[in-house]
């Protein structure tokens, strides 16, 4: 085994005439900062664009699943389940409510999300079918910039809800 060396450490040397640099100049930094917000600035609308289309299809994505619930939950109490909006509409969000008006699940939207096109109230049957074969459908949009993005939510008549990305349903 070899002795441990208890030398200090000795930091290298830099050559005679020659000054040791360290970290930026301040021109360096500058230049970094302009580009980086030139870069942010470019990027930012696509961001927005990019949120909006989210919110329209997390608010669909949303829907969706009520639907699916309500459904449920039609066939398990063997009753009629409606969902229907809250005050002020579809846009602020809605109720599943059984048979006596009990709420069995309540949803709150985010803003920014349109439902120009929509039905009063989904009712589903006992067997978790439309009545008399309706089929509603849900327009959702979002806006940024020029840009609309659009969810469609429809039920079939047999009850089941499905989604997609366009901007007629």
């Amino acid at each position: 085994m070899q002795p441990h060396d208890t030398r200090p450490f000795r930091r290298a040397q830099s050559a005679p005439g020659t000054a040791r640099q360290r970290g930026f100049t301040m021109t360096e930094l500058g230049i970094t900062m302009a580009v980086a917000a030139v870069l942010a600035t470019i990027a930012i609308p696509s961001f927005q664009g990019i949120i909006a289309s989210q919110k329209a299809r997390t608010y669909a994505s949303a829907l969706y699943a009520t639907l699916s619930k309500a459904r449920s939950q039609a066939i398990t109490l063997n009753a009629n389940v409606t969902v229907q909006p809250k005050a002020g509409g579809w846009k602020n969000g809605w109720q599943i409510l059984d048979v006596n008006n009990n709420v069995l699940d309540d949803y709150t939207a985010t803003s920014g999300v349109n439902v120009p096109t929509f039905p009063a109230t989904i009712t589903y049957s006992a067997s978790g079918r439309m009545p008399g074969g309706a089929t509603p459908t849900f327009k959702i949009n979002t806006v940024s910039g020029s840009t609309t993005n659009y969810q469609c939510v429809s039920i079939t008549p047999s009850g089941r809800p499905y989604m997609q990305a366009m901007q007629s349903c």
